[in-house]
Order: C-alpha cells, then sequence, then structure tokens
C-alpha cells in the first residue's frame, strides 16, 4: 500500500506522527466509454455554455448556483481564506463507547501506521482504547475537507473512520410509520421463530459478489473468442397474499438449508452441529404449532448479549 497523506494525532500534549493508507478497495469491473465501430475511446471537452468556446483547465473556476439562476463564482483566493486546517493533525476530541455511534454516520475508513518516532506512543494510545473500551472522536482535514471522525482498532492497527455530519443524514419521513397497522401475535412468533432458525455467526468470507464473477466469465470469453452460455434466471416469488404461510414455508425452506449446510461440515464436528440445529428446529417446530393454535404464550427469546 502506498500512503495518501501524512500528520499526527494530536492526544493531549501527546504527538504521535502517522501515515494514512485507504482501508479498503472497491472490487468492481471498470469500462471505459468507446466508440461501438472500432473501440476508439471517447473523449470529452471543456465547452463554455454561453460561447460554446473550448476553455482550458486554468480559466476555470467553481461557481455557487442561486435558486433564481444566477451564478457566484468563487476564484482560488475566496477558498485559500476559510478556515480549513492546513495542520495536518487528527485532533483527539473526546472518548465515548463505540456503541452510542450510529453506524449510519460512518464514510470511509483508513489505517494509520506510525512512523518510527511515534511507535511506542501509538501503542500506549492503543492499548489504553483497547483496556477502557473506548473510541476516540477526533477532528480531521483531508483532501479540502473537515470530518468528524473515529479512531478505533482493527487486528492492532488504528482506523480512522471519516464521519458524516448530522445535518447530512436525511431524516426518514414515510408516511407508512404514522399507520396503525395490527401485527398478530402468532405472526409475530413466527417471524421470531423464523430469525432464530437463520440466527447465525457472521462471516463475511462466506458470501461472493456473483454479479463480478458472472461479469468477469464474460469478458474471459471474450478475449478467448467463445460465448458463453446465458445461465437460467431463477422465477423471483411475488408478494406474499398469506403472510402465516410465507412466513412457515421461509421457517421450512430456513431449516432445510441449514440442513444442508450441516451434511458438508467436516465430521468430527458434525454431531455437535446437529445437535445445536435439532434444538433451533424443535423451537421453531413449536413455535410453528402454537402460532397454528393461536395460543397467546409468547415463544421463548433468546437472552440478548450486549455490547
Amino acid at each position: 500500500m502506498r500512503s495518501i497523506w501524512k500528520g499526527a494525532i494530536s492526544f493531549g500534549l501527546v504527538t504521535i506522527p502517522v501515515k494514512l493508507y485507504s482501508a479498503t478497495e472497491q472490487k468492481d469491473v471498470t469500462f471505459h466509454q468507446v466508440h461501438r465501430e472500432d473501440a476508439g475511446r471517447i473523449k470529452y471537452k471543456r465547452v463554455c455554455s454561453i460561447d460554446g468556446e473550448e476553455v482550458p483547465y486554468s480559466d476555470i473556476a467553481k461557481g455557487y448556483e442561486l435558486p433564481g439562476g444566477e451564478v457566484v463564482v468563487l476564484t482560488d483566493e475566496d477558498f485559500a481564506d476559510l478556515p480549513l486546517s492546513t495542520s495536518r493533525r487528527i485532533d483527539v476530541l473526546q472518548f465515548t463507547p463505540a456503541d452510542r455511534i450510529d453506524p449510519i454516520l460512518f464514510n470511509k475508513s483508513y489505517y494509520l501506521e506510525p512512523e518510527n518516532t511515534g511507535v511506542k506512543p501509538y501503542i500506549l494510545l492503543r492499548e489504553a482504547l483497547e483496556r477502557t473500551g473506548q473510541v476516540a472522536i477526533v477532528k480531521v482535514a483531508l483532501r479540502q475537507r473537515e470530518s468528524l471522525a473515529t479512531l478505533r482498532i482493527r487486528d492492532g492497527v488504528f482506523v480512522l473512520e471519516t464521519m458524516l455530519w448530522p445535518d447530512e443524514v436525511r431524516e426518514p419521513g414515510f408516511q407508512f410509520k404514522d399507520e396503525d397497522i395490527e401485527v398478530r401475535p402468532q405472526e409475530l412468533r413466527m417471524a421470531e421463530s423464523l430469525i432464530e432458525t437463520m440466527a447465525g455467526e457472521f462471516d463475511p468470507s462466506e458470501y461472493r459478489d456473483s454479479y463480478r464473477e458472472a461479469l468477469q466469465e464474460v469478458i474471459e470469453a471474450k478475449i478467448q473468442g467463445k460465448e458463453l452460455a446465458r445461465p437460467e434466471v431463477p422465477e423471483q416469488a411475488g408478494p406474499a397474499v398469506d403472510l402465516m404461510a410465507a412466513l412457515r414455508a421461509s421457517v421450512d425452506a430456513a431449516k432445510r438449508e441449514r440442513e444442508g449446510g450441516r451434511e458438508k461440515a467436516p465430521a468430527p464436528r458434525r454431531k455437535a452441529a446437529a445437535k445445536g440445529a435439532g434444538g433451533e428446529e424443535a423451537r421453531a417446530e413449536e413455535a410453528g404449532e402454537k402460532a397454528e393454535k393461536g395460543e397467546k404464550k409468547p415463544a421463548k427469546r433468546r437472552p440478548r448479549k450486549t455490547a
């Protein structure tokens, strides 16, 4: 990886020089726009909409359009007077538990590597955060934009996660929130049964980007001059007419899928897996029977884990 920024974590009177790296990357297949006939690259020119002349980059400024259509032109000198920090500091503002931060605020993640002179204070702050279970709330200026961010630990390395400002999060003002919708107890119990049947430890490596893989196969086939067989598209189920019937069918499908995964488990763990799944199946079936009888006694829930 190549660092994209150098600065320092400012923690009280302690300064920790660090390098910043992008922690994530998109794996999308990228394309160029080309001429269909000869594959020539499509180029664009910067043309003024008033006089139709091509404009060199040195003559281009930023314009802010007013509601009435008028445009306010801002020059480099206007931006130079703004109070954007150029000190390249990550200023620690406060510390707070990680679960107090709404994930919708998170924007982009970066790794922080200490410079040689900052290794000891870096490790000191890392150990202190791990022992207290806190994350640091910081302010940083990156790419001509000031952001709030958090500092947390991942695999022994600081992760800087920039955040949106509160006024950048839209309010979900949807009409259905004000509607009085009745959910029957048996429907709720069946939904809880489905959740219990599908519950498990999250392992992101178990999932794949099927679209990207299929697109890569199309590209490889084009390179080799082969025709690629078009895969059959599975039929999509329509909207559920009977909610209870749909929930019951979903529980049955989830149990069959879990049984299929258990058959592929290694032999030493198969017995334990079967025992755990069997208990969940029994609870799911019991919940289904109670739902059909319309019993009012709620299904037993698992104790909720706290952070």
